[in-house]
C-alpha cells in the first residue's frame, strides 16, 4: 500500500484507492482506529483484566516476546498479573500501514511502571509491532510482538 497525493491508500499493484465499508480509508483514520485498540489493551491491562485483553485478539492470535510466541493470551496475562509483573501500562502507536482492506500493521511503544515481586519499583519501555485484522467491522490483534527498547 502507498498513500496517494490525495492522502488516500492505494494498492501498489493497481494504484487504485483501497475502499472500506464506510468509504476510503486515510492513514489518519486507520491510525485513530488502531489507537482505539491500543487504548483498550492498556485499559484492560491496568484493570488486570486478562479476559478483556484476550477479547481484543482474533481467535488464534499470538503474543510474542523474549519467551517466544504464545496464543493462550488470557492465561498469559492471568499469570503475569498473579506474578505482579506490572501495575500500569501506557501504549502508543507511532506508525501504521494498511496491507489490505481488513489487515494492517503498526509500530509503537509500551511504557510500564509498577513494583516487581520483591516490591522494588520499576519502569520499562518496550517497542511493539502489531498486525491487526478487521472482523465484522472491528479491528482485532492478530499478532503483537514486544521487545525491550534499547
Amino acid at each position: 500500500m502507498l498513500i496517494s497525493a490525495t492522502g488516500k491508500f492505494e494498492t501498489l499493484a493497481t494504484g487504485k484507492p483501497v475502499h472500506f465499508e464506510e468509504g476510503t480509508m486515510t492513514i489518519e483514520r486507520l491510525k485513530q482506529e488502531l489507537v482505539q485498540v491500543s487504548n483498550a489493551y492498556a485499559e484492560s491491562f491496568n484493570r488486570q483484566d486478562a479476559a478483556g485483553i484476550a477479547a481484543l485478539f482474533v481467535d488464534g492470535g499470538v503474543h510474542v516476546n523474549e519467551a517466544g510466541p504464545r496464543n493462550d493470551i488470557e492465561q498469559l496475562y492471568q499469570a503475569a498479573f498473579k506474578a505482579g509483573s506490572s501495575n500500569h501500562m501506557d501504549a502508543s502507536i507511532d506508525a501504521v500501514w494498511s496491507l489490505g482492506t481488513d489487515i494492517a500493521t503498526a509500530t509503537g511503544q509500551v511504557h510500564m511502571t509498577g513494583k516487581d515481586q520483591s516490591g522494588a519499583a520499576f519502569e520499562r519501555t518496550r517497542r511493539s509491532t502489531g498486525t491487526y485484522m478487521r472482523e465484522g467491522g472491528i479491528w482485532k490483534i492478530q499478532m503483537i510482538t514486544t521487545f525491550p527498547k534499547q
